[in-house]
């Protein structure tokens, strides 16, 4: 990976849709050769997918919370394809601390949210936190080496 790549992976966070017409121009290349390395940047690795990003608010989704659960060991098996089968379920961390896992989720209503936790009860002990703003939304992994731009 060198600085060129580095580049078109901060183009592509900021915008998948990009043209290889305008990355091209950007980074100084043809535009077969902008999409060898994105094909390459795919291949190996470091491109997993793309995705577009919906407003939670405008598709109803008005509660936002993250929730620490306590799970043991033994329950993971269990645990994982429960979480995973779970649509509001926006993202589920094992985490270090007093609790095992950091789940991120998304729902219409503080109901639905205090059903799913007491779902959530079967595994362990909670800790619910609802957000009330987000002043940074989630984005993309700096593509620099050594904390600079090269």
């Amino acid at each position: 990976m060198d600085n060129i790549d580095r580049r078109i992976l901060t183009i592509l966070q900021e915008n998948a849709r990009t043209p290889l017409k305008v990355i091209a121009e950007q980074v100084f290349l043809s535009s077969p050769a902008v999409s060898a390395r994105i094909e390459r940047l795919e291949s190996s690795g470091y491109i997993t997918g793309y995705q577009a990003q919906l407003s939670s608010a405008a598709m109803g989704y008005q509660i936002k919370a993250f929730i620490n659960l306590e799970v043991e060991p033994s329950q993971k098996p269990e645990f994982y394809p429960y979480i995973e089968s779970v649509p509001n379920v926006m993202e589920c961390n094992c985490v270090t601390g007093d609790y095992s896992m950091l789940i991120k989720v998304c729902f219409h209503t503080t109901q639905e949210l205090d059903q799913f936790i007491n779902q959530l009860h079967r595994f362990g002990r909670t800790r619910t936190q609802i957000v009330f703003s987000t002043p940074v939304e989630h984005r993309g992994i700096p593509a620099i080496e050594n904390g600079t731009e090269g």
